[in-house]
């Protein structure tokens, strides 16, 4: 199966902090509106990416010319997105975004990726053996994908791991930067196309090459 990234620029200013899961279920109310394309869910195929933008203290981003709305697809579904998606405008938790200029664009394979958040169910979590299980799970998913490459948690600006958290309803689900080496050109996008772990639809499990850092979320 190919996939494909489709990309819009945006109109808007500001979006919370933690939007992944808001992002989604604007997107889902949307599917489910035009239920004739493509169902009333996103596919679990498809990988979405939290959005860009510069952040401040009280948990809003701010919006530039770097921030893009981005999806990854199997290439037969892209048209649908490019047309369903098109001039749309998003309600992200009162903060309104409209999708403009689409763009289609193939992922450019990398030695290196990095995700800024990647969750899994382990049984427990705690500060001691989180790190642990969560390796140990991320290699297991990466050899089920068939993927020979060795996966780290990522350090955050401080030097610390990068603990984060993404909000769905009212719960906070933890997990950790991740980055992942020695992929060779056909493993690489693979893992850029499948994603790691889960909630995927929410902006977990989005990889991206070192190179575009500055544009990722």
């Amino acid at each position: 199966m190919n996939f494909v990234e489709v990309q819009f620029s945006l109109r808007g200013q500001t979006l919370p902090a933690d939007h992944g899961y808001a992002l989604y279920s604007a997107l889902k109310h949307l599917c489910q509106q035009h239920q004739g394309l493509l169902g009333d869910d996103l596919p679990p195929e498809v990988l979405l990416c939290s959005i860009p933008g510069v952040a401040d203290r009280s948990g809003v981003i701010y919006l530039n010319q770097a921030s893009r709305f981005r999806l990854r697809c199997p290439t037969q579904q892209a048209q649908q997105w490019y047309r369903l998606l098109q001039n749309q405008v998003l309600d992200i938790r009162g903060h309104l975004i409209r999708l403009i200029q689409p763009r289609l664009t193939l992922p450019q394979s990398s030695k290196v990726l990095k995700a800024r958040l990647v969750t899994f169910r382990l049984e427990r979590w705690n500060a001691q053996d989180a790190p642990f299980y969560f390796l140990e799970s991320c290699q297991k998913a990466l050899a089920k994908m068939e993927v020979n490459a060795q996966a780290f948690i990522d350090s955050n600006s401080q030097g610390d791991l990068a603990l984060r958290a993404l909000k769905i309803r009212e719960r906070n689900v933890l997990g950790y930067g991740v980055v992942i080496e020695g992929l060779n050109e056909t493993d690489s996008l693979k893992v850029q196309f499948l994603g790691l772990g889960g909630r995927k639809h929410f902006g977990c499990g989005w990889f991206y090459p070192v190179k575009e850092e500055t544009h990722a979320a």
